[in-house]
């Protein structure tokens, strides 16, 4: 395992992390998530990500049991949630969103599901145009002093509010945003290489980068049609499959187009693209998804593809995607 930086602060995260969204209480039970934790952690990753609506707190309460049961030390891994979206279906008004009240109750509540004394990592999971984003550096200052929170970040904020957000920290000697999570693979790329172009140099913000295979399109499992035991077929999964099979009819053509470059380095679809994930500095951490062990396993060798993506197969890559 390799481990970077994120961005300007002293945490060291493994390159390849693990994610539960979508999975955890749902296509994965406890058996599996134990097992996919302990090859996980036994590969060298050190960061789980969670969230309070990922199966409205039953992913982080799987994961809490979890790693309690496995008891990995608690000072050799990270463990994150992240607040807006509230962890109950139809959530109250104080049910979500990143008021002072529901970001702190929302700390303390995720800490109760994942069995732990604090976040290594706290993510505003959205913008809420209805909180002063004064309010939330606020309430995300006050959870780092008391030790419940060690770094805080946001996901998939514009660059104008992350930079708000820093405005307020310093003027106000509180505690900054560290990192952002955005959604980065070779089909959505915009956001983190020209919005948040300026942040990284200006603030030292990390990234933990989210869906790298584009919720498997760039695996090439749907390059032939939908496959019966495919996530994206499942019941449940309906909202998920419009976006990433009927959201641009070009898609699937470039993760065709892509096939023969993974071929060329003997390398399967998923560890091309995870790779290339990986090669970009501005990238702390790539987090996988996984619902099978074999293909957690296959995905962790994306780390032995980067030193094969030289210019000239990243030009490769460039012409087939454009």
């Amino acid at each position: 395992m390799q481990y970077r930086r994120l961005g300007k602060s002293g945490l060291q995260l493994s390159a390849l992390s693990f994610g539960a969204w979508v999975t955890f209480g749902k296509q994965v039970g406890r058996s599996l998530a134990r097992d996919l934790l302990a090859m996980a952690y036994d590969h060298g990753i050190n960061f789980f990500d969670n969230a309070e609506t990922y199966n409205n707190g039953v992913a982080e309460t799987l994961m809490g049991d979890v790693l309690a049961d496995l008891r990995f030390p608690r000072d050799s891994y990270c463990v994150s949630s992240k607040v807006f979206f509230g962890a109950v279906d139809s959530p109250r008004p104080t049910q979500r969103g990143l008021s002072r009240k529901h970001v702190i109750e929302a700390c303390h509540q995720a800490l109760e599901r994942l069995r732990v004394e604090h976040l290594d990592l706290y993510f505003c999971h959205r913008p809420d145009p209805d909180a002063p984003i004064e309010e939330t550096v606020a309430a995300m200052d006050t959870l780092v002093r008391q030790g419940k929170v060690l770094y805080w970040g946001t996901s998939e904020w514009p660059a104008e509010a992350i930079a708000e957000a820093h405005r307020v920290a310093r003027e106000n000697y509180l505690f900054a945003p560290v990192m952002e999570q955005p959604q980065y693979n070779l089909l959505h790329r915009e956001r983190v290489e020209q919005e948040y172009a300026p942040l990284y140099d200006t603030y030292g913000m990390g990234t933990t980068i989210w869906s790298p295979l584009a919720s498997g399109l760039l695996s090439g499992k749907y390059n032939d049609g939908l496959p019966a035991d495919a996530r994206l077929a499942q019941p449940g999964y309906e909202w998920l499959r419009e976006a990433v099979l009927e959201s641009g009819g070009d898609r699937l053509d470039k993760v065709r187009r892509l096939v023969p470059i993974a071929a060329d380095l003997g390398v399967s679809m998923a560890q091309l693209s995870i790779a290339w994930c990986l090669a970009n500095p501005h990238v702390s951490t790539v987090m996988l998804g996984a619902s099978r062990l074999e293909q957690l396993e296959q995905n962790l060798g994306a780390l032995e593809v980067v030193g094969k993506l030289d210019a000239g197969v990243l030009r490769r890559i460039e012409q087939a995607v454009a």
